[in-house]
C-alpha cells in the first residue's frame, strides 16, 4: 500500500468522507491490504446477492446505485471522496443494491478486516464511519418518503372524481362498509342517503355538457359543504350522489336530506336561469344488513320520491 499512497497522495485521501480530519501517521501501515482497483464504463463494482468483503472509497470516476431495474432512476450517484459497500459490510449480508461505473473510475478496495482496524486504531476514523452510515440511512428513509407520498398521491388520485373533487364510487365500496362495521360494534344506528339531480339529462340536452358539469361540481360542493364532520359522501353515479350518516337514525337523517334539498337549489346561480331540483331516498340501516341490501331499499325510496313528482325526500320501508 506503501506505493498506492504515493500515488493517491495523502491530501487525496484527506479529503474523502472516510479520513476528512484524521492524521495518517499511526494508521499508514493499515494500507498495506489495501488496493485499488480501476473500472471500466459499465463495470459492475457490487451485485444484488453477491458477497461483499470490501469498502470502497471512490478515488476518481462516478458510480451509480440501483435497487432494481437499472433502466430505472439511481437511487444514488457517488463521486470522488465518497463511499460504497458499507452497509453489506458491517451487517455480513450480500449485497442488496447493483453498483456500476458510469465513467472510468478507480476506487480503493478496504478489505472488512483493514475497516475494523482502522476504526480500532482511530476515532476520527469510527466518527467518519458512524457519519457516512448515518446519511446514507437517511437518504433511505428520503427515498422511502417519497415513494409514499407518490403512492398515496396515486391513491388520492384514484380514489377522488376529477370533475366535482368528492370520492369515486370505488372509493365507497371501501369507505363505507368500515364506518358501517363500526357503527355496529359500537351499537349506533347509521343511514344511507341517496340524492339524484332531477331531469339531468334533459339539462344536458337543451343547455349543453358544460352547463351539466358545472351543475355537478357546484351540487358536489354544496352537498359536501351541508354535511357533518363525520358524514361521507361520494359521486355513485353520472348525477347520484351516495351519502352515508353514522351514528344517525331516520328522524335525524330526513331534516339532513331536507336541507341538503333546499341547499342544491341553484336556479340563481345559473346562467341559463334554469332552476335544478334534488330528489333523495333515505334508508336505515338494520341490524345485519348487507351495504348492497341497504344500497337497494333507498334506491327504492329515491324512486319514490321521483315518482311522487321529484324534488322530495322518501323513506325507505
Amino acid at each position: 500500500m506503501g506505493e498506492v499512497m504515493d500515488d493517491l497522495k495523502r491530501e487525496h485521501l484527506r479529503h474523502t468522507q472516510l479520513f476528512a480530519n484524521v492524521g495518517f501517521e499511526s494508521i499508514e501501515y493499515l494500507f498495506d491490504g489495501c488496493e485499488e482497483r480501476r473500472l471500466e464504463r459499465g463495470d459492475h463494482l457490487l451485485e444484488p446477492g453477491a458477497a461483499n468483503k470490501h469498502l470502497y472509497v471512490i478515488l476518481e470516476g462516478e458510480l451509480r446505485v440501483y435497487l432494481s431495474d437499472r433502466n430505472l432512476p439511481p437511487q444514488a450517484v457517488l463521486g470522488p471522496g465518497e463511499c460504497v459497500g458499507e452497509m453489506s459490510l458491517f451487517d455480513g449480508q450480500s449485497a442488496s443494491a447493483l453498483v456500476l461505473a458510469a465513467r472510468d473510475s478507480r476506487v480503493l478496495a478496504m478489505p472488512h478486516d483493514v475497516v475494523w482496524s482502522l476504526a480500532d486504531s482511530s476515532h476520527g476514523v469510527a466518527r467518519n464511519l458512524l457519519a457516512i452510515i448515518s446519511g446514507r440511512m437517511r437518504e433511505s428513509n428520503r427515498a422511502l418518503v417519497a415513494l409514499q407520498a407518490r403512492s398515496l398521491e396515486f391513491e388520492d388520485g384514484s380514489s377522488v372524481d376529477a370533475l366535482t373533487g368528492i370520492h369515486t364510487r370505488s372509493w365507497l365500496q371501501e369507505a363505507f362498509p368500515r364506518a358501517i362495521a363500526r357503527c355496529e360494534r359500537d351499537g349506533m344506528p347509521l343511514c344511507l342517503l341517496i340524492a339524484d339531480i332531477d331531469h339531468f339529462r334533459k339539462f344536458n340536452e337543451r343547455f349543453g355538457f358544460l352547463s351539466g358539469d358545472a351543475v355537478l361540481k357546484r351540487m358536489a360542493r354544496r352537498l359536501a359543504d351541508g354535511l357533518r364532520a363525520q358524514d361521507l359522501i361520494a359521486r355513485y353515479g353520472g348525477e347520484e350522489f351516495m351519502i352515508l350518516l353514522p351514528n344517525t337514525d331516520r328522524d335525524e337523517a330526513v331534516p339532513i336530506a331536507e336541507r341538503l334539498r333546499e341547499l342544491v337549489a341553484i336556479g340563481s346561480g345559473l346562467k341559463t336561469g334554469e332552476g335544478v331540483t334534488l330528489s333523495c331516498g333515505v334508508g336505515q340501516r338494520l341490524d345485519g344488513e348487507t351495504l348492497d341490501l341497504l344500497i337497494k331499499r333507498t334506491e327504492a325510496a329515491l324512486q319514490r320520491a321521483k315518482d311522487n313528482g321529484r324534488d322530495r325526500v322518501e323513506t325507505a320501508d
